[in-house]
């Protein structure tokens, strides 16, 4: 076995751990759910289950020095595991789990404001960053696009937003609640997400 099946082998070892550990999240989640739906005196199952969501939701995540999710650190930039992201709303685009969560919230909450937020980008795979950076040229030469390996979209902790003025207006003004930033001077749809720390 080479290198390369060292690597996918344990690649695929850590997929299927972050896979058993977001089941056992659930059953956790629901499990704390049960309990204190049959302890609370007059409460409901629902307020239980809100209690229990807003524990999970309040989860903080361990990043590396380079910013990176350490549970995603050893599959590479654009290399993660379907498995390992979420899909954000009805639409195809996917995320590392928390910014997928927390910008699904986000365009729910902006909806209910009489706010559209659209999403045109998202996860981006290593060849795909490698054909951006080929038709629209590195950022740092004055093109749109991250060296390839380097981009934040290859890590899932990246989304491009469809925003009209009063959509970026709404952005910026509410975006950073939600853990989300606008961090690349010339693009005002890119906002990546940083989650809270440990």
């Amino acid at each position: 076995m080479g290198i390369e099946g060292i690597h996918s082998r344990i690649a695929d070892i850590q997929s299927r751990m972050i896979a058993l550990q977001t089941q056992q999240a659930g059953r956790n989640v629901q499990a704390q759910s049960t309990k204190s739906a049959s302890s609370a005196e007059g409460g409901s199952f629902a307020s239980a289950l809100e209690s229990a969501v807003a524990q999970t939701s309040n989860k903080t995540y361990t990043l590396n020095s380079k910013g990176v999710p350490t549970e995603l650190a050893a599959y590479g930039n654009g290399k993660i595991p379907a498995n390992a992201l979420e899909r954000v709303g009805d639409t195809r685009h996917k995320l590392w789990a928390p910014a997928a969560d927390s910008l699904n919230s986000m365009i729910k909450d902006a909806k209910a404001q009489g706010v559209d937020i659209g999403i045109t980008d998202s996860y981006r795979p290593y060849e795909e960053q490698v054909d951006l950076a080929r038709r629209k040229g590195l950022y740092s030469q004055g093109g749109l696009a991250a060296k390839p390996g380097t981009s934040e979209h290859g890590w899932g902790m990246a989304t491009d937003l469809d925003l009209n003025p009063k959509a970026l207006s709404w952005m910026r003004d509410n975006a950073e609640k939600y853990g989300f930033i606008n961090n690349v001077p010339r693009e005002n749809w890119h906002w990546a997400y940083r989650p809270p720390t440990a």
